[in-house]
């Protein structure tokens, strides 16, 4: 009877399937959210893969970015289910580990994506973008493409405490010339030049409240800083309504395809694109790997970052939006 109740926690709460071949390896993927397009690609991939590998890939996701109780009870009934493999983006970096290490020191292997734990040691592997990285580039880009320009910046940030959201926003910093804390902190480091600093949580809705907030604070911005392209679209729409769209510029990062799209159009001047196809395969073969031989993968995984822009800068690597289109978010 507990097994069968397990079960029918796992398809009660929306899970992929509840009847396991035997044998058969059993993974689990927890995103922060089913909503947001990056993640939504994430669990495409890892299905692409664990259906090529043979494995059976159960899904979660929480409620909105940073919903801890969602992604605990997940990971439970995943355990339940009988997955040996957890992937997840944690959305509380915190306050997950305590049922994290429940998990590990039942066998299970947790991978996280995306996003590191706080400490990231709680995890066997993280396999991810390096964010501090992405930040530096679209940091760097910004300063030349500023001309000598006097920065007024503004800054649509994650929410607190958020390691991605921290080391994004710090990287941009230093690649722009900004005194910052380096990539292990979790907190927005702050400077002068930036007049306005706000919390979206990658939702372009409250992206664009809080450009029309910065704006009401200082009219004169002329720089953005976006946590990732809803959030960037969010802003540039703000900036249109308030007639300031042209010689404003709009930096972001994740590189999906809507997001190269809007950069090919001249909404955001440049992204730094990462790879969730990449780190959801990358989790699901190490899965495959741990059922069939018991070795866990171990330590951090980066999943790679590149420049995407159609006004190159000298000094700055980067590509252009066709091959970021040939490439979003790993197409290919």
């Amino acid at each position: 009877m507990k097994r069968k109740s397990a079960l029918l926690a796992v398809a009660a709460m929306g899970y992929a399937g509840a009847c396991f071949a035997a044998g058969q390896p059993v993974i689990g993927l927890i995103t922060k959210t089913d909503t947001n397009p990056y993640f939504v690609t994430m669990q495409k991939g890892a299905q692409q893969e664990a259906t090529k590998l043979g494995a059976k890939l159960i899904t979660a996701a929480g409620k909105f970015d940073g919903d801890n109780a969602s992604q605990v009870n997940a990971i439970e009934n995943m355990m339940a289910a009988g997955a040996k493999t957890i992937l997840i983006t944690p959305g509380d970096s915190k306050a997950i580990v305590p049922t994290i290490e429940k998990a590990r020191k039942q066998g299970v292997m947790v991978i996280a994506l995306d996003s590191p734990t706080d400490p990231t040691s709680a995890v066997n592997a993280l396999f991810a973008t390096d964010n501090y990285q992405a930040g530096e580039l679209i940091g760097k880009y910004a300063r030349v493409d500023m001309k000598g320009k006097k920065p007024v910046i503004a800054t649509l940030d994650l929410f607190p405490g958020s390691p991605v959201g921290a080391q994004r926003h710090n990287g941009f910093m230093k690649g722009f010339g900004l005194k910052a804390a380096g990539a292990k902190s979790n907190e927005l480091s702050k400077s002068p030049d930036i007049v306005c600093m706000a919390d979206t949580s990658g939702d372009q809705a409250k992206g664009q409240t809080a450009m029309q907030n910065c704006l009401q604070k200082n009219p004169n911005i002329n720089l953005v800083y976006a946590i990732n392209e809803p959030a960037a679209a969010g802003a540039y729409q703000a900036l249109k309504q308030a007639g300031k769209a042209d010689g404003v510029a709009i930096v972001a990062i994740d590189g999906g395809c809507k997001g190269v799209e809007q950069v090919k159009e001249g909404i955001i001047t440049a992204t730094a694109q990462q790879y969730p196809l990449k780190m959801a395969a990358m989790g699901v073969k190490a899965g495959v790997e741990y059922a069939k031989t018991g070795k866990m993968v171990s330590g951090y995984h980066n999943t790679g970052v590149n420049l995407i822009t159609d006004k190159p800068e000298a000094g700055v690597p980067s590509r252009g939006t066709k091959f970021g289109m040939d490439m979003c978010w790993g197409n290919r």
